[in-house]
């Protein structure tokens, strides 16, 4: 996917067949410490939420991501599309050795919707979007109150919590 300077999207992908990403608490921190090398330094993260079995997270892409200074690494096969595929692939790498398993653990190809091009056709969508990705928890029924999810930026815009990977003014 071309990603447009301070465009925002939202990227997810999920489990192969839907099966299980995260099989216990470090999996999170881990994919966590990932997001904030690889992606971090690409885009500003407005909202997260990473579920047992796939992941969300809408973001806006910095504006210098295309500057002259960064042309040429950014235009390089796409610099945010490989860091999604570092992201993915070495957490895959880490998940096959722990558990002694083989092949794929994301499906093919995260996906990445471009805000502003779903709000042409749906004036909310970015409102949406945010509550949408804070809200998997509860929807799947995995806790009763937002809070309660750890691996979800509500607590940080509730308070409970100081994350690193939201930006803060």
């Amino acid at each position: 996917m071309q990603f447009i300077p301070e465009h925002v999207y939202h990227l997810y992908n999920q489990g192969n067949n839907r099966e299980q990403l995260f099989f216990e608490r470090e999996n999170y921190l881990y994919f966590l410490k990932k997001v904030e090398k690889h992606l971090v330094p690409h885009v500003n993260i407005l909202a997260w939420c990473l579920m047992p079995n796939h992941y969300h997270i809408l973001f806006q892409v910095k504006p210098e991501y295309n500057s002259p200074d960064n042309i040429q690494e950014s235009n390089k096969v796409g610099t945010l599309n490989r860091s999604i595929g570092i992201i993915q692939s070495s957490y895959t790498q880490a998940i096959n050795k722990k558990l002694n398993r083989s092949g794929s653990l994301f499906r093919a190809r995260a996906k990445a919707k471009s805000l502003a091009q779903e709000s042409k056709t749906h004036n909310d969508y970015g409102v949406n979007c945010f509550l949408y990705i804070h809200q998997n928890p509860i929807r799947a029924k995995l806790v009763t109150e937002l809070e309660e999810w750890e691996f979800s930026s509500y607590q940080d815009y509730a308070g409970f919590r100081k994350g690193k990977l939201l930006i803060r003014n």
